[in-house]
């Protein structure tokens, strides 16, 4: 556990500089999606097109995650090229493991029987999607090749090639996606192709100058004691299970909506809601890196900036919620009808307690990754689960009538439990850490 220390003068400005890239870089994946979505949605059958390619993603979106662990990894713990050779080999491994995973999906029976009882895709649609998770395949490694490399970026502040991989990657799958429109010939496919191109170009930019940066690290830090895979596992494992715990809170939410009253009607409202939600707080996910770089250097003044950054997703979610822009994004920017827009608006109420939360759990979840405290994040997180899981059973047998909302309502409560642990580890920790000082200190006075 490192020793936290504040000493340093430390400007706004440069956080500015740090954490601005990191935002847009964060809120233009929503563009990249928006790119593949208006190039599936110009085929025939959109709809069987559009669904095959959501289903292969959300597959992909578990393995993928533990891909972008690496980044975390890798910005809590290389100081040197020593610690940075210990991550890669774990990152060797992790990225095999995923892969093989992957693949026995794609190539075996295993993965129809996924995607027709586990996703409920019907059997014409079940062959589309393997072709779309094989391509998909690809894309975990250059994916995690890339979280890799961004991981030694954030650490060594260079925050603005994350914005200019972006770019890049966004300029390059927009190109691809006229030249499918073009042909004409466009299936399920053709999404992973494009997302296989965008990734491919973000994760050469992100290996370049990632490369370089490792090269100007020392060989090894006096004080940094991370040297061996088997430190790099004891930090990244419990990552792992505390992610595999949160990426539940989604289908469990779904599965409560469809025992509500209007099925249809809740899962709808919850999902437009949510996406405008997650649209808000993109720009400010990337909090617990503030925390990683900076919160040594100076505490204070990290507090202090992310508290202030901390309460915009709130007052952005709050003018669109109280002020006549909700209704009329919903409508006019998203294509809701009207009873549709009622619905979302009473979620989007709700999700007000998320936007609330979010930066704070974040900001602990760095103080835990500078601690070391990764373990910690395995109760967090099931906390989370149990108390999303109780108020959607209690909701969906009581007030069914309340739709969407209970989805919104457990997932905003549930990370309300969350922090209310955190803030508990994360004090507790931080009065342990003030006592070994103290103590340090008065060994010392001593001569001992």
């Amino acid at each position: 556990m490192r020793e936290e220390k504040q000493t340093s003068f430390l400007p706004i400005s440069k956080l500015l500089l740090f954490f601005i890239p990191l935002g847009l870089s964060a809120s233009l994946v929503t563009f990249s999606h928006i790119i593949i979505n208006g190039t599936l949605a110009r085929g025939e059958e959109a709809e069987v097109i559009i669904s095959s390619y959501v289903i292969a993603m959300s597959l992909f979106a578990i393995t993928e995650r533990l891909g972008v662990l690496l980044r975390h990894t890798c910005s809590a713990l290389v100081r040197d090229k020593v610690s940075f050779k210990a991550v890669l080999h774990v990152a060797t491994y992790v990225l095999l493991v995923l892969m093989f995973i992957a693949t026995t999906i794609a190539y075996t029976p295993i993965g129809k029987w996924i995607f027709t009882y586990f996703f409920g895709a019907e059997s014409a649609m079940v062959s589309q999607i393997i072709e779309v998770y094989q391509i998909l395949i690809i894309v975990t490694f250059f994916s995690a090749i890339r979280c890799l490399f961004q991981g030694v970026i954030i650490l060594e502040r260079q925050t603005k090639w994350l914005t200019i991989g972006m770019i890049i990657r966004l300029i390059v799958m927009y190109l691809l996606s006229l030249y499918f429109i073009k042909g004409g010939n466009i299936t399920a496919v053709t999404g992973a192709y494009i997302f296989l191109a965008g990734m491919m170009v973000e994760s050469l930019v992100s290996y370049l100058e990632g490369r370089l940066l490792v090269k100007k690290l020392k060989e090894k830090q006096a004080n940094h004691t991370v040297t061996t895979k088997k430190q790099v596992f004891r930090f990244y494992s419990p990552l792992i299970w505390s992610s595999l715990i949160i990426v539940m809170v989604g289908p469990f939410i779904n599965a409560f909506l469809g025992k509500t009253n209007e099925i249809e009607l809740a899962i709808a409202s919850y999902a437009l809601a949510l996406s405008v939600t997650q649209l808000i707080l993109s720009f400010f996910t990337y909090v617990h890196q503030i925390v990683l770089s900076f919160y040594n250097e100076n505490s204070k003044k990290v507090i202090q900036f992310t508290s202030v950054i901390g309460i915009i997703p709130a007052i952005v979610l709050a003018i669109i919620c109280f002020t006549p822009l909700g209704p009329l994004f919903l409508e006019t920017v998203l294509g809701a009808n009207e009873r549709l827009v009622e619905a979302s608006m009473d979620c989007l109420h709700v999700f007000l307690i998320m936007t609330i939360v979010f930066p704070c759990i974040d900001f602990c979840n760095g103080i835990l990754l500078i601690r070391e405290q990764t373990k910690a994040m395995l109760i967090t997180q099931s906390t989370n689960l149990l108390i999303t899981f109780l108020i959607l059973l209690v909701g969906s047998s009581l007030v069914p009538n309340w739709n969407g909302v209970i989805g919104a309502l457990a997932q905003s409560v549930g990370m309300v439990g969350e922090l209310a642990v955190l803030l508990f580890i994360v004090l507790k920790g931080g009065a342990t850490l003030h006592q070994q000082k103290k103590r340090k200190e008065k060994e010392q006075s001593i001569g001992l």
